[in-house]
């Protein structure tokens, strides 16, 4: 007998150990305690100790369709009730006759199961902490004897060894799952994002970074006003970065991109099987911002019922994944940005005044460029060394003389990214080492010119005083042909030392340019 107990032991727990997929080693032991154990069905669940719930985790044998982990939860058995107590198995339940024992049956009736069956129930512990619980069950009444109870209790330990390392695996693979979602997640994320220079800080953004400075190490809510291609998510990664949580995740959420009815899902996730096509458990864009930022590009695009969810977020820094009961704490900061007016939907009711008044914390004006057309040369050379780069080009065309000049005298509806498209376009169809004048500022790119040269467009805002200082400059420039010191040279013409003349082209970003 002594003999007949070890072999048992021994290949029971080779059985057990044979693989960390918990339910491969659960489905293996069973088919060898049915050698010696009536069991149609074998359970293995974990013991969750804030809510004296059991959380089925396995289920090998007839019972094959393993419950939700996170929907499917047992009351734990009282280990200590005296009706639990078996003399010489102190920590075995058996239950021989369901009908009989009517909180056994409300348990295992969440399996599914009849109350024609037996059922042997075992605590598993590991260093005197109770971690779960093993149950075998067969068809039938009155199916377990003592000397089944005494065979099942030989491999209490193992089991619960087997337990502890299936978890820890099944944590290192869900950690690897994230990481690996994650990586693609922001692998997708860096390739849509382009350069990351703030061009203009020191001119016509001057004031805006001011601002930036002054908030970007807080953790209060940002709004970023402007018109559409004026530089807001440029300016939302650089609070990012110049925050506490630059080393967090900067999650972007284009708010008017996504379908309304995928927006819940999007923005806080869901659990598997929450809805049609939900195959697995997905992690939403708040939680992917956990220890960052999440920046709400066009919140002005937001639906109306949902800003109502959104408003709980900022209140309770809390969410739910859809078809999920669990609270999850989030710690996040929000950007929001949009080139609506806000403040006029409110009044009209398109936007929750709450809503409002949460995200209006500290709100940034993003000019747009035609009120800081100082940037334009910086920007155009920006543009011309990246574009270049990314088009590989073996050089870098040059521009054509006067085209700053007619490119600052558009009015630019498109903004930044209008400019950035025309040099774009214009790198794509020039065929030479200069780019040709009427591609860059022809009929091609749209560009409106000035009707006389230094004369302001009625149709444009009213330019700045360093956009006139800038554009007087270069005509005296180009009367001079470049040259700036010396007769006939531009800072005689303007009545100027030449080093005040340079230091102002140096503040304007004026290029030296010497023609012959």
């Amino acid at each position: 007998m002594e003999q007949f107990t070890e072999s048992f032991f021994r290949e029971a727990v080779l059985r057990i150990c044979s693989s960390l997929d918990i339910d491969k080693a659960l489905d293996s032991c069973l088919n060898y305690l049915q050698n010696f154990i009536p069991a149609d069905s074998m359970h293995l669940s974990v013991y969750m100790p804030d809510v004296r719930m059991l959380r089925f985790v396995a289920v090998a044998g007839e019972a094959r369709s393993r419950p939700a982990a996170e929907t499917v939860q047992a009351p734990a058995i009282d280990w200590q009730a005296p009706e639990n107590q078996r003399p010489g198995l102190p920590d075995l339940h058996v239950v021989n006759n369901p009908g009989k024992d009517p909180k056994v049956a409300s348990t295992l009736q969440q399996l599914h199961l009849d109350t024609n069956f037996s059922v042997m129930i075992m605590r598993l512990s590991l260093d005197d902490r109770y971690i779960g619980d093993v149950a075998v069950q067969s068809r039938g009444t009155n199916r377990y004897s003592d000397a089944h109870g005494r065979l099942f209790v030989q491999l209490r330990d193992p089991i619960a060894i087997a337990l502890a390392n299936a978890l820890k695996h099944l944590e290192v693979v869900r950690l690897n799952e994230v990481l690996a979602d994650d990586s693609r997640y922001f692998q997708e994320e860096l390739r849509a994002k382009k350069g990351g220079e703030i061009v203009g800080a020191d001119f016509g953004l001057s004031g805006v970074m001011r601002q930036v400075q002054q908030v970007a190490r807080l953790d209060n809510p940002v709004l970023l006003l402007g018109e559409t291609g004026s530089g807001k998510g440029m300016i939302a990664d650089t609070i990012h970065k110049l925050s506490h949580r630059s080393a967090g995740p900067m999650i972007t959420v284009n708010c008017g991109a996504i379908p309304g009815s995928l927006l819940e899902s999007e923005l806080f996730g869901h659990e598997k099987g929450a809805f049609t096509g939900a195959d697995r458990q997905k992690r939403g864009r708040f939680e992917r911002g956990q220890g960052g930022t999440v920046f709400l590009d066009e919140i002005g695009e937001l639906p109306l019922q949902f800003q109502a969810k959104l408003l709980h977020v900022l209140q309770h820094r809390e969410i739910e994944r859809v078809g999920g009961s669990r609270t999850l704490p989030l710690d996040i900061r929000i950007i929001a940005a949009t080139n609506r007016d806000l403040a006029g939907m409110v009044r009209t009711g398109k936007f929750r005044e709450d809503l409002w008044y949460r995200i209006n914390v500290f709100p940034i004006m993003v000019p747009p460029l035609r009120q800081r057309k100082e940037d334009i040369p910086a920007l155009v050379h920006h543009f011309l060394q990246r574009k270049s780069a990314d088009l590989k080009l073996p050089f870098r065309p040059r521009l054509p003389a006067g085209a700053l000049d007619r490119l600052m005298a558009h009015n630019w509806p498109g903004n930044v990214r209008e400019l950035e498209n025309l040099v774009e376009r214009a790198l794509i169809q020039s065929s030479g080492s200069q780019l040709d004048m009427d591609l860059l500022t022809g009929n091609a790119g749209g560009v409106h010119t000035a009707a006389a040269p230094g004369a302001i467009d009625p149709a444009e805002d009213f330019p700045s005083l360093d956009s006139i200082c800038a554009r007087h400059i270069r005509q005296a420039l180009d009367r001079s042909r470049g040259k700036i010191s010396g007769p006939g040279g531009a800072a005689e013409l303007l009545k100027l030392h030449p080093n005040t003349l340079r230091q102002r082209m140096d503040k304007l970003n004026i290029p030296y340019r010497r023609r012959h």
